[in-house]
């Protein structure tokens, strides 16, 4: 590095992405808004088989989202697959919730579900596996929809779920050893400080050193060597004039 150059600046640690954590807290709170304020129950019992094929369909998109977020997580691939898989877990519990809503419409479908609260509720309850009893599903569709939550809930969200955690806890894990590899900040400020003037100018100052080295020890033996010449031509005169006497 010559000594007009700058020394490289010290890349910052490795934090978390804070806006791709921010952009996850702002979905999940539309998915919220959303969840309380759109009109669900417009489909129920008015429309039961566009509900059931909604259904369907919103649930088969994020089947295929949540695998293909898991395969990224696991292969290392792809932008922020643990915010992914986080909002997309939240996603489909909404789904499920706002389908309790909308099957407790019709009475004698849901004992005790009332509320779109009562909905969220008793789908994370249902997720836990805790069954307080609070709240039961009573008509064929409610039940059918409990058994497919469990269905899902084993299958695809406690994979997407172990995959988040794998992810979080790798990325973690990287965080940690990078810190403790990367020097304090004072010792990597005197090491970038020692590259700028040691690889800049030391080396300079060094070769200088030896070329000056270089050249006494060549002078010191051209006088030698002019010596040893004269004394060998002086030789040489002396002995050419003791032939000549």
């Amino acid at each position: 590095m010559s000594a007009n150059q700058q020394p490289p600046t010290p890349q910052p640690l490795h934090r978390p992405d804070l806006r791709a954590w921010g952009l996850l807290l702002g979905s999940f709170a539309l998915l919220m808004l959303g969840y309380f304020t759109l009109p669900l129950r417009a489909l129920g019992d008015d429309h039961p088989l566009l509900s059931w094929v909604l259904f369907a369909a919103v649930l088969t998109l994020l089947t295929g989202l949540l695998l293909a977020r898991i395969v990224d997580s696991m292969r290392g691939t792809g932008r922020h697959p643990g915010v992914w898989l986080a909002f997309l877990i939240c996603f489909s519990l909404t789904v499920f919730a706002g389908t309790y809503y909308v099957l407790a419409d019709r009475p004698g479908e849901f004992d005790g579900l009332v509320t779109r609260l009562d909905a969220l509720y008793f789908t994370v309850v249902t997720m836990a596996t805790i069954g307080y009893g609070d709240i039961t599903a009573a008509g064929q569709g409610p039940r059918l929809v409990v058994l497919l939550q469990i269905a899902y809930n084993f299958v695809f969200l406690a994979a997407a779920a172990g995959a988040l955690s794998r992810t979080v806890r790798s990325g973690m894990e990287v965080r940690a050893h990078r810190s403790e590899d990367d020097p304090p900040p004072g010792h990597r400020l005197g090491h970038g400080h020692g590259h700028g003037h040691g690889a800049g100018s030391h080396p300079g100052l060094g070769q200088g050193r030896r070329s000056r080295g270089l050249l006494r020890g060549r002078k010191h033996y051209e006088d030698g060597g002019g010596h040893q010449g004269g004394g060998h031509q002086g030789g040489g005169r002396g002995s050419g004039g003791r032939e000549d006497d």
